[in-house]
C-alpha cells in the first residue's frame, strides 16, 4: 500500500481527479447520427434528490419498457452526460426509455449511500404511475455504474422488489478486496486502470477496508455470490486487456451456477472504457447492438 491508502490523502485525490478530467467521450463513438429526446427530471431518494436524463424512443401504441443507466467513474467522478451517446443508441435501438441518473459521490459520500440511491431510483422507476412500463425494468452500467447495477439488483433480490428484468456489467469492478495492483493486464503498465488509480477509488470510496468484504460492494469475492438463486438476469460485458475482467468472469460464473447468466462476453483487443476513451467505433457499435438486442429480449 502506499500513501494513497491513506483516506486523507485518497479524497484530496478523488477531488483533484474528478476535477480535472475530461469526461467527453471521443469522436468516434459519439453516435452523432441519432438525435435523441430528453428531458431532465430530480428523483427523490432516501439520500436526498438525484438528477436524471430521460431519453426517449419514438412514441407507439404501447407503453415502453424502462432502462436505469448508471455512470461510471470511479465511485468519485459524476459527469452522466459521458453516457449520452450510450443512451441515445438504446433509446433508439431498444424501443426503451433510459433514465441515465446521478448518484452521490466519494469522498462526500461513501459506501453503501450510492447503492442505496440507485435502487431507491429502481424502485421509483418501477411505479405504476409513470409513463412507462415498469414492470419491464432493467439497470445497467460501466464500470463503477456496473458495480452499483449489481449492487442494486442483489438489494432487489433480497428485499423482494421491484422486479428487475435484466443487469447489464460493463467491465464492472467487483472485488475490492484485492488490490487493483493484484489484478494483471496483458498490457502491463500501459492498462488504462493503473494501480494507483484504484487505491484512491477504493479509499475514497471505502476507506474502511474490512467493509470492502460487503457482498454489496465485493459481490465478486469470496461466497458472497455463493446464495443469490433468484437474481435478475445479468449480461456480463468485459474487455481483453482490462484488470477487472478476471473478477467479472468469477462472478458471471457465480450468476450461471444460480441460473442468472444471460450471456457473458468478453471483447477482443480493447481495454478498460473502451467505449468512451477510444475510437473503436465499430466494436463499440457492435457491443451496444449486443446489448441493445438482449434488453429488447428481456422487456418484451
Amino acid at each position: 500500500m502506499s500513501i494513497l491508502s491513506r483516506q486523507p490523502v485518497a479524497d484530496t485525490v478523488a477531488r483533484l481527479f474528478a476535477a480535472t478530467i475530461n469526461p467527453t467521450p471521443k469522436p468516434g463513438v459519439r453516435f452523432r447520427e441519432i438525435a435523441g429526446r430528453t428531458t431532465e427530471i430530480t428523483i427523490e431518494t432516501r439520500h436526498g434528490p438525484a438528477a436524471a436524463t430521460v431519453y426517449r424512443p419514438e412514441p407507439t401504441a404501447a407503453k415502453p419498457g424502462v432502462y436505469v443507466n448508471v455512470h461510471g467513474g470511479g465511485f468519485v467522478v459524476g459527469h452522466r452526460e459521458q453516457d449520452d451517446p450510450w443512451c441515445r443508441y438504446l433509446a433508439a435501438h431498444a424501443n426503451v426509455v433510459v433514465i441515465n441518473t446521478d448518484y452521490l459521490l466519494a469522498p462526500r459520500e461513501r459506501f453503501p449511500v450510492p447503492v442505496e440511491q440507485i435502487y431507491d431510483v429502481l424502485r421509483w422507476a418501477s411505479a405504476p404511475e409513470r409513463d412507462w412500463d415498469g414492470r419491464r425494468l432493467c439497470v445497467g452500467g460501466q464500470s463503477a455504474g456496473g458495480s452499483l447495477s449489481a449492487a442494486a439488483s442483489r438489494m432487489a433480490l433480497e428485499n423482494g422488489s421491484p422486479a428487475i428484468a435484466l443487469q447489464m456489467l460493463h467491465y464492472p469492478p467487483l472485488d475490492l478486496v484485492t488490490a487493483t495492483s493484484d489484478k494483471p493486464s496483458p498490457l502491463g503498465s500501459k492498462a488504462v486502470l493503473r494501480p494507483w488509480m484504484g487505491e484512491f477509488f477504493d479509499t475514497a470510496y471505502i476507506p474502511d477496508r474490512s467493509q470492502r468484504s460487503d457482498r454489496l460492494a465485493s459481490p465478486a469475492w469470496g461466497t458472497n455470490a455463493d446464495d443469490i438463486t433468484g437474481i435478475a438476469q445479468a449480461l456480463v460485458v468485459t474487455a481483453e486487456f482490462d484488470r477487472l475482467r478476471e473478477e467479472a468472469k468469477r462472478y458471471a460464473d457465480k450468476l450461471d451456477a444460480a441460473g442468472s447468466l444471460a450471456e457473458y462476453v468478453e471483447v477482443r483487443g480493447v481495454d478498460h472504457g473502451y467505449n468512451i476513451m477510444s475510437d473503436a467505433t465499430e466494436i463499440t457499435r457492435h457491443m451496444y447492438d449486443l446489448i441493445a438486442a438482449h434488453v429488447r429480449r428481456a422487456i418484451r
